[in-house]
């Protein structure tokens, strides 16, 4: 073995084979898992753009193995950097054991976070999970994150023992070999790939996307792609999104597209042409009869929970009761698939009410309502509150921030607080136990937290499961269990909302009021092998419903949750409100810089659009292809999305308030 250490021979084409095999190993292990996750050699649902000819295969091993190597190489130049003074072997040793150990830990991560965010994960999506601050999104998934710095720790503990037990075994000898730093062969790989980055696209979309879709390239392509942005516009040639004007800045991918000019500055659909948007519908003032408002939403409460039976028994009956009296309309679609934008759009009735602009909260005030929030998370939560003027024409407020010494776990960041229903109706009680707080017509509004993951917590009765899944045992290949434990929370809701109409019509005021009940949004349970909501356009995430006491409620069509407050207040004022057909626009981040943009149409039919693959869905028919190769019915569809989504930038853009 010391004979080893100073044969620089031996050590050389040990460093070979060491490089050959790590990159084999790792190469095969990322290749296999890409395929299972995206089918990226054998196709399927969401992946219409596979590698599946002899010609694409040659182009993505060349790019793929090329990225692979500069990978290697250049961790290799920074680690014979660092021990320059050194001699023998912690080059090798390090060079296999970080490159290769960081680098499956990548990879796994990688694929385990595609399970709960998919590949759209970016730090828009983070920031949505945190009601727009990213600490608060870490701190939501604190657990997770303990787990992995605890295993990062101990790793790091053996590394270092390994190391320091080596350095004693095989001291440094003044006549060992120095390692060459190769930083040439580095440079040489860099612009190898970068010829490769800039030829490729032209040759085949398919393996462009698919290189995109593996790390190596993907640490290289944010390097190049820097190096590339000539015109300093945040996007160059070798990008998810590679911009095709590289000298003009104002053309660019997310580029607001200025309709009528006759560019494309975003480099989809043409020149955009605008479409009729329903523009916010001003302040309204209720007067005559007045009756009251009880609006209760129900956190991640999915499209299909009426109708739903689990061993036969009803999900929701009391849900069901009222719609049976009333109208219901399912599904009803968020358009970003996140509580505060959710809870923004309801209460304001636009796709991004702005701060101070109309909503229910400021109407009712106005309308002479007295107004009491009772609401299980906290409502100062991503600016909730202040958008819509919640917490300031609130006369009585309780949510998850005032009642936080009642919630349901011990982690107190705001996106994770959950305060059972039981509590909030015992607060309802407490305020509501004086028959003349009823004289002046009321307006409450309930959040109900409990089908929020992890879809149980302590005192939460089991009555469509045996067995509530742990938090700690949440996984794909426990989805039937999973799903269970989610029902069984929506139906804990149901139980707390049939307890909160019997209190109403006890206090005789029932029949005076006008009661509306939905979710904010909805919830994948594994179906398509992820779980949560807002990072991937189906109607399982991002369908809901509407129920009301209300006989009459119509729509032509799917509606949005923008649609609310004018439903609502036409309800108010004793008119039988009916929605037209039109296209309900969704997205994955934000209107202006989304990852991916989707439309809800009547007859079940949703379309999405991936920006930054090109990749176009009809979601309904599980069929998808690339947004620049379409057919003639299937471009129809897709132009008709970036129409609405760019003229909804277009109108939010205008009314934006001007410094």
């Amino acid at each position: 073995m010391r004979n080893f250490f100073t044969n620089s021979d031996a050590q050389r084409k040990l460093l070979v084979g060491a490089i050959l095999a790590l990159i084999c190993v790792l190469g095969l292990l990322e290749l296999a898992l890409a395929d299972r996750k995206y089918g990226l050699f054998t196709g399927g649902f969401g992946q219409s753009q596979a590698i599946d000819t002899r010609t694409e295969r040659l182009l993505f091993l060349a790019g793929y193995v090329s990225s692979m190597a500069m990978l290697v190489t250049a961790v290799w130049w920074i680690i014979v950097r660092i021990f320059r003074s050194k001699r023998s072997w912690p080059p090798l040793f390090f060079l296999v054991t970080i490159v290769g150990g960081s680098y499956a830990l990548l990879l796994a991560l990688t694929f385990k976070l595609g399970q709960y965010f998919s590949d759209t994960m970016s730090f828009t999506l983070m920031a949505n999970l945190g009601g727009g601050s990213l600490t608060d999104a870490l701190l939501f998934v604190s657990n997770e994150i303990f787990l992995g710095i605890t295993a990062l720790l101990l790793g790091l503990v053996g590394y270092i023992f390994i190391f320091r037990w080596l350095s004693r075994k095989f001291p440094v000898q003044p006549g060992h070999p120095v390692w060459p730093a190769r930083g040439r062969v580095v440079i040489g790989l860099f612009f190898s790939t970068l010829l490769l980055a800039v030829t490729v696209p032209a040759a085949s979309i398919d393996v462009q996307n698919g290189l995109n879709r593996t790390l190596a390239w993907g640490l290289f392509a944010k390097a190049a792609n820097t190096i590339t942005d000539f015109d300093n516009d945040g996007y160059g040639w070798v990008s998810s999104m590679p911009d095709r004007h590289p000298f003009d800045s104002s053309r660019y991918p997310l580029a607001l597209d200025v309709p009528g000019n006759g560019i494309d500055e975003d480099g989809y659909g043409g020149d955009l042409q605008l479409s009729a948007m329903e523009t916010q519908q001003p302040s309204t003032i209720i007067s005559g009869k007045r009756p009251n408002l009880i609006l209760i939403v129900m956190e991640s409460a999915r499209y299909d929970t009426i109708g739903k039976r689990i061993n036969g028994k009803p999900v929701a009956p009391h849900l069901e009761a009222i719609a049976k009296s009333g109208s219901v309309i399912t599904p009803v679609f968020s358009h970003v698939g996140f509580t505060t934008a959710s809870l923004k759009s309801l209460f304001g009735g636009a796709l991004q009410p702005a701060i101070e602009s109309p909503s229910l909260f400021r109407e009712l005030k106005s309308s002479g309502y007295g107004i009491s929030v009772f609401s299980g998370q906290p409502e100062d939560f991503g600016d909730i509150s202040k958008t819509v003027g919640m917490r300031e024409n609130a006369d009585i407020f309780i949510d998850g921030e005032k009642l936080k010494d009642l919630r349901a776990f011990s982690n107190g960041a705001q996106g994770s607080i959950l305060v059972d229903e039981k509590h909030l109706l015992k607060a309802f009680a407490e305020k509501y136990a004086p028959p003349s707080k009823w004289d002046q017509p009321q307006f409450l509004y309930f959040n109900f937290q409990s089908p929020h993951f992890p879809y149980f917590h302590e005192g939460m009765p089991l009555t469509l499961t045996d067995r509530a899944l742990p938090r700690s045992e949440i996984s794909a290949d426990k989805r039937d269990s999973l799903q269970q434990t989610y029902w069984n929370a929506v139906n804990y809701s149901d139980q707390q909302l049939g307890e909160l109409v019997s209190r109403l019509k006890s206090a005789g005021v029932w029949d005076n009021s006008v009661v509306v009940i939905t979710g904010d949004h909805g919830e994948d349970l594994f179906e398509d092998g992820m779980l949560g909501h807002g990072h991937n356009i189906n109607i399982r995430q991002y369908g809901t419903f509407l129920v009301t006491n209300q006989p009459g409620v119509t729509a032509d069509g799917p509606i949005g949750l923008s649609d609310y407050r004018t439903i609502i207040l036409s309800l108010l004022e004793g008119k039988k409100p009916h929605i037209a057909a039109k296209p309900v626009l969704m997205t994955v981040g934000g209107l202006d810089r989304p990852t991916q943009i989707g439309i809800a149409e009547s007859g079940s039919r949703i379309t999405s659009l991936r920006l930054d693959t090109g990749e176009a869905c009809l979601v309904e028919q599980k069929r998808c292809a690339n947004a620049h190769n379409l057919s003639e019915a299937f471009k129809e569809r897709v132009d008709r999305l970036i129409q609405t989504w760019g003229s909804a930038r277009w109108q939010n853009r205008s009314s934006a308030p001007r410094d």
